[in-house]
């Protein structure tokens, strides 16, 4: 009895972490012809001093808005780098060129970096960042206890996922698996 082409897909995941399947020999051949220029500008001159440029710009917009406390200037230029963080670098998968033959399509950003090694200069300084900047804001946040929850999840949100434990695990409720075909 042959099988109808439905019965030969493989099922969506009812669980809400997903395991990215490991590259094919063939997307692994495609990913070392070509460089990959999506993750290789992290590691560039002048790539890091931008993220101080966008913090302190947030911070400097957050200030100028009426009403803004000082506070909660710090707790939104902190949330605005984490959310950002993470839709650059953990959300976003493939790469937005279409000349690999889309040996990318898989990895988002974080595991594109530096060929997914982990403890690299550039993924240490991504690290950083976001608590580097949890800290400044839970300082000038004076502690309070609902500024620091709010910059605390919002700094684990984008601090987990960078973690090798987490190095191509998806959770579905922010980007679904993909339908295999």
């Amino acid at each position: 009895m042959p099988l109808d082409a439905k019965d030969t897909r493989r099922r969506r995941s009812s669980s809400l972490v997903y395991t990215e399947p490991p590259e094919s020999l063939e997307q692994l051949s495609d990913q070392s012809a070509l460089p990959n220029l999506n993750a290789e500008w992290v590691n560039a001159k002048g790539a890091w001093i931008i993220h101080f440029v966008l913090i302190i710009t947030g911070k400097i917009l957050f200030d100028i808005m009426p009403g803004v406390s000082q506070e909660l200037s710090w707790t939104l230029t902190n949330i605005s780098y984490t959310a950002g963080s993470y839709l650059m670098f953990h959300y976003v998968r493939g790469v937005p060129f279409d000349f690999n033959s889309g040996a990318y399509d898989n990895l988002n950003m974080w595991e594109q970096i530096d060929n997914g090694d982990q403890y690299t200069p550039a993924k240490k300084f991504l690290m950083f960042v976001p608590i580097a900047l949890f800290l400044v804001s839970t300082h000038y946040t004076h502690y309070d206890l609902t500024y620091f929850i709010i910059n605390t999840m919002a700094t684990i949100a984008v601090v987990v996922p960078k973690l090798p434990s987490a190095h191509r695990i998806r959770f579905s409720i922010f980007s679904p698996p993909p339908d295999d075909e």
